[in-house]
């Protein structure tokens, strides 16, 4: 028999959902049926939102009471459908597809439910069983027996204490006088705190002060009697006003063993129950869903749906607390701009006076009476809100909140049907979220140490600026900045800017470029840098109003787009973290994000990570180039100046110098005039590579100029540089030399006067095409103090080639193969009729050819030819 029935249509429109929502929860609280209000919201939810969103049909709303139940009828235009045969089990499928989410809800809250099809209509219905109790019971519990019944004294006495807004006490009743042995004239305008003995939970600030403050609390604490003795209290407060609307708070006090007098019982709506007890439902995933999302996104948007569904809210939002809980995370919300406050980032304690902390339960009633109470819902048009904290052992791990666009929608009874939603899935999202967390932890692991392998791989400066921002974007960041500093007078330099979209990058360059750089503060971590969005924010403004003017059209509208392109792309969190290698700042990086985002925490923490190595491995990079600098400076210093011309002889060098970075080494080779006609020539090894050996090149090239100069001849200069060298004592390296005068001669021919210190033989290469060695060994410089050395005089012919080279040639090797002075002979034969150019090409290549790898020593040709022509 039905008894009572209501009606509506709602719109194909999304505020359909919301007003068909409030439409059941209206009809179910007159007809006295708050048991079953939540599970009516939940299921009609999800009916109306299939029909009306994901459909696209209006939906007819019929709510039917019965005599033990009541049954409510969604029906939209819609009819597909999809009858399943009798004997086999019907497929809901995933519970985020259309209608699938809908229909699994059914078979876990509603008693009965079931599909019907007409030619044009599809009707989902469901029904609820009515709990057995008395006409206009609010709430009920069941019948117990007397020795489960709670404990109370013979006379139960509820102290009445009325607090004005300044927290002094005005009245105290009889009962108050029995409890606590004080007189209403002894406690008349003293504070309440001078009575109440508090609790002091560790990590919160959340006094008695606070509480007063709250327009609902319920808790215990202990109030100091005039024994001296603290009573232990059950209490329950209320803030009211009186009618000059002055506020107060009225506190009812009851013996703690007497609790169940005031304390507020948590409501398991009878379905829940029901279905637990018979089904063995899990009641989170009556809450959530079954089967709920595997990831934590996906269950933190589930829960805030659900949540708003439950109280009928406009918007719903979940924050998770940071390790240290000191932070609460906007991790995922409904019916707000989530794009906006996605990981902003809220204290856990907002301090006195502004309704205590996220670890306790808050009803806002009207959020424009108290403005910046929560601020994550400023600008967004909420009136009133209830919060809750998510706990697991006690630990605060989350909060979750619901909240309205109208005031006055929430009291204590929405906060406690929320909070123990919230105790239903805290558990599932604190698990979730540490799997999220390691899986993150070794992502980030496995990331530095790919990231540590590249900046190690390079001491290059700009390689190393370069890097740095690739690997931040877009990984971490959307948009990257690093600023360097010289020294420490030196103010910071813009080096390199990297944005995810390329066609950004000049943009995000140039706007950096006209605001001052942030401050190099050595202090580690991330910081807010807020000067980029406001400059972006700023030129786009005033662009966009150069673009309402008349006088220029066609040259502002060019740069409208770019501009609010770039506010857009820096509009979001900039942070700026310094680079720290060896006690001193040598630069930021900064990281940025689009309009409205926000940065992680983990992010940030990692990014952190990232710029300590980022910042040794540019340090070592800046090292490494000026101490580089410094090195070629000086080895360019002791390489020969421009050869000269010497009339009727072609000239050529070539000179590799073994080791990264070396631009001469041990080899060393000259080419000088010593006076009118007359040139010297030299081409020796000191022993070993690198600066050390570099030192007696220096040593021996000027030595060999000076002393010739001075009218020596061969044996008496290589005498006195031998000398020299063992005057270094234990710097000293032996030197293998052969130095040679040339005379050009009238007839087109030239006289050598050599002498061969230990060195390879030079070879002559004669128009016919053979080889022969053109000097006598002698013994080598720096291993004896006595050397007689003996001079050498040679003719070269017109077209004769001389081949002088340092043992790096004849020395390189493949395997066991070495080229030797036959393989270089036979090289050479091949050479007739080149130039010298031509010549110490081929022999060059034909080197590099003999073996795959580099070559471990250094290596020089001389090569002069004799062309025949004389020129003064």
């Amino acid at each position: 028999m039905i008894t009572a029935r209501a009606a509506a249509t709602f719109e194909p429109v999304g505020r359909s959902v919301a007003t068909a929502r409030s439409f059941v929860r209206d009809t179910l609280q007159g007809w006295g049926h708050s048991d079953i209000i939540d599970d009516a919201v939940v299921l009609t939810s999800e009916l109306v939102t299939n029909a009306v969103v994901h459909a696209g049909t209006s939906a007819e709303v019929l709510c039917l009471r019965g005599e033990d139940h009541v049954r409510i009828e969604v029906s939209d235009r819609y009819p597909e459908r999809e009858i399943p045969l009798q004997s086999t089990a019907i497929n809901m499928g995933s519970p985020d597809r259309e209608g699938g989410r809908g229909l699994q809800l059914c078979a876990a809250l509603a008693g009965r439910w079931g599909v019907d099809y007409s030619a044009t209509h599809k009707q989902v219905w469901f029904q609820l069983d009515l709990p057995e109790r008395s006409v206009g019971t609010r709430a009920a519990g069941p019948t117990l027996p007397t020795d489960l019944l709670p404990l109370a004294d013979e006379r139960v006495r509820v102290a009445v204490v009325q607090i004005d807004k300044s927290g002094a006490v005005t009245s105290w009743n009889e009962d108050a006088e029995h409890l606590f042995g004080y007189a209403a004239e002894q406690v008349d305008g003293k504070p309440l705190t001078d009575f109440a003995a508090w609790p002091h939970t560790p990590g919160t600030s959340t006094g008695i002060a606070d509480a007063l403050q709250l327009s609902r609390w319920e808790g215990s604490y202990g109030i100091r009697a005039a024994s001296g003795r603290v009573t232990p209290v059950y209490a329950s407060h209320l803030r009211v006003r009186d009618t000059d609307g002055e506020p107060s708070t009225v506190c009812l006090l009851v013996r703690e063993h007497e609790r169940a007098v005031l304390q507020t019982p948590l409501r398991v709506p009878p379905s829940d129950a029901a279905s637990s007890d018979s089904q063995g439902t899990d009641p989170f995933e009556v809450f959530i869903g079954s089967p709920a999302p595997d990831d934590l996104d996906g269950l933190l948007q589930r829960t805030v749906e659900r949540a708003r569904d439950m109280l009928d809210g406009d918007s719903a939002f979940l924050l998770l607390a940071t390790d240290d809980e000191t932070e609460l995370e906007v991790r995922a919300s409904t019916g707000l701009p989530s794009a906006r406050q996605r990981f902003a980032r809220v204290p856990v304690e907002v301090g006195p006076g502004r309704y205590g902390s996220a670890r306790m339960p808050a009803v806002h009633e009207d959020l424009t009476q108290v403005p910046g109470a929560v601020p994550l819902l400023s600008g967004t048009g909420m009136r009133s809100v209830v919060t809750v904290p998510l706990k697991v052992e006690g630990r605060l791990t989350g909060s979750l909140g619901v909240a309205a666009e109208s005031p006055d929608r929430y009291s204590n009874e929405e906060a406690l049907r929320l909070q123990f939603a919230a105790d239903r899935i805290a558990l599932a999202v604190e698990s979730a979220r540490l799997g999220e967390l390691e899986k993150l932890r070794r992502g980030s692991l496995s990331f530095l140490v790919e990231a540590s392998d590249l900046l190690a791989g390079t001491l290059d400066r700009d390689q190393t600026l370069a890097l740095m921002a690739q690997m931040t974007v877009p990984t971490l960041a959307t948009w990257c900045a690093v600023y360097t500093i010289a020294d420490q007078a030196s103010e910071p330099y813009l080096s390199y800017v990297l944005h995810e979209d390329e066609e950004r990058i000049d943009g995000l360059k140039a706007l950096l470029a006209k605001i001052a750089p942030p401050e190099p503060v050595p202090t580690p971590g991330a910081r807010v840098w807020a000067a980029p969005a406001e400059a972006a924010h700023q030129a786009a403004l005033r662009t966009s109003m150069r673009s309402l003017g008349l006088n220029e059209p066609t040259s502002v509208s060019s740069g409208i787009g770019t501009t609010l392109a770039t506010a857009s792309a820096v509009g979001g969190e900039t942070v700026v973290l310094p680079l720290v290698a060896r006690n001193r700042v040598i630069g930021m990086l900064t990281l940025g994000k689009p309009t409205d985002e926000h940065f992680r925490q983990e992010i940030l923490e990692l990014a952190e990570d990232l710029s300590r190595r980022a910042a040794l491995a540019l340090d070592n990079a800046r090292l490494y180039s000026e101490r580089m600098a410094i090195s070629q400076s000086l080895q360019r210093s002791l390489l020969p100046p421009e050869l000269p011309h010497v009339p009727g002889v072609e000239v050529e060098v070539i000179y590799r110098a073994a080791g990264e970075g070396n631009e001469v080494g041990g080899d060393f080779y000259d080419l000088f005039p010593i006076r009118d006609g007359a040139y010297g020539f030299a081409i020796g090894d000191v022993c070993g590579t690198g600066p050390e050996a570099a030192a007696v090149t220096g040593l021996a090239r000027h030595a060999l100029r000076l002393l010739a100069r001075e009218g020596f001849g061969g044996p008496a200069v290589l005498e006195r540089l031998n000398a020299a060298i063992l005057d270094e004592g234990a710097r000293s390296r032996f030197l293998t030399l052969l130095y040679g005068e040339l005379w050009p001669q009238e007839d087109g021919s030239a006289v050598l006067k050599m002498v061969c210190a230990g060195h390879p033989l030079p070879l002559r290469l004669r128009q016919d095409g053979t080889v022969v060695p053109f000097a006598e060994p002698q013994p080598l410089l720096g291993v004896m103090d006595d050397l007689e050395l003996y001079e050498q005089t040679m003719t070269l012919d017109p077209g004769d080639v001389l081949l002088c080279v340092t043992d790096g040639i004849t020395e390189r090797r493949e395997g066991t193969r070495m080229l030797g002075d036959d393989g270089l002979a036979e090289v050479l034969s091949t050479c007739t009729g080149l130039t010298a150019g031509a010549v110490a090409a081929r022999i060059m290549r034909a080197v590099e050819r003999f073996a795959a790898d580099a070559p471990s020593d250094d290596m020089a040709i001389l090569t002069m030819r004799v062309s025949g022509l004389h020129h003064d």
